[in-house]
């Protein structure tokens, strides 16, 4: 699936995405912000990208903005404008981001307690024992599993210093994690591994990811494959 770079574009029933180019250390990739309608026809967004008018324009004209969601420690540049635009709309955010940003207004941290509008729409799953405290999300109706940097499919870049990177840690053309990420961002690994597995179990077969093109088929064999390096959980 192309994914344009305008403000959103269908992806499935109930589910947008909209994409942004980044730059991180040199490396230009896109940055993903995925809406999804609940079932009450309030929208959900995931990882938001910076507040343009167009943009802006695009959701409004999908629904009632309800909910704002910083799926991890990095992925919350641009929430703080949606909650000043969206003051009524509920933040959802990671335990450490409100030491990181004192300046957001968090009304709920992942997980706890479970939020009553997700209830059989949406799954929410934290990755235990993974540094950015990510939390990804499973939206039952299209199957569709949302995440922010548990995989990449930034594909085959044509960038030089891009390409080189990726090649060098292992995502180039295939959905992967970054080695950076392997090496760095795990406290726990029997820990992760458990919450992979289970992440494993829940309905999806669609998969966006925070950077990069998402996959409309696979998503569930692909997470598989990108982490088959996790050690299996002992029991």
């Amino acid at each position: 699936m192309v994914v344009a770079d305008g403000p959103l574009t269908p992806f499935a029933e109930g589910v947008w995405v909209d994409t942004a180019p980044v730059r991180f250390l040199g490396v230009q990739l896109t940055a993903t912000m995925t809406v999804l309608r609940l079932s009450d026809g309030n929208l959900l967004l995931y990882s938001p990208l910076a507040l343009t008018p167009e943009r802006r324009a695009a959701i409004e004209a999908l629904g009632p903005v309800a909910h704002l969601y910083a799926p991890n420690l990095y992925h919350h540049l641009w929430i703080g404008e949606w909650a000043a635009a969206f003051p009524s709309a509920r933040l959802h955010g990671p335990v450490g981001l409100a030491k990181k940003r004192r300046d957001l207004r968090i009304g709920r941290t992942h997980n706890t307690p479970p939020e009553p509008a997700f209830a059989a729409v949406i799954d929410e799953l934290r990755i235990d024992g993974f540094r950015l405290e990510e939390s990804v999300l499973v939206y039952r109706p299209a199957r569709t599993l949302v995440v922010a940097d548990l995989v990449h499919n930034v594909g085959r870049p044509r960038h030089r210093w891009t390409k080189f990177y990726a090649r060098a840690m292992g995502f180039y053309d295939r959905v992967a994690l970054s080695r950076m990420i392997r090496w760095a961002a795990f406290s726990d690994r029997a820990a992760a591994r458990r919450s992979i597995d289970e992440l494993l179990t829940r309905p999806f077969d669609r998969l966006i990811v925070g950077h990069g093109t998402p996959l409309g088929a696979g998503g569930r064999e692909a997470i598989a494959a990108a982490y088959a390096w996790l050690p299996a959980a002992s029991h």
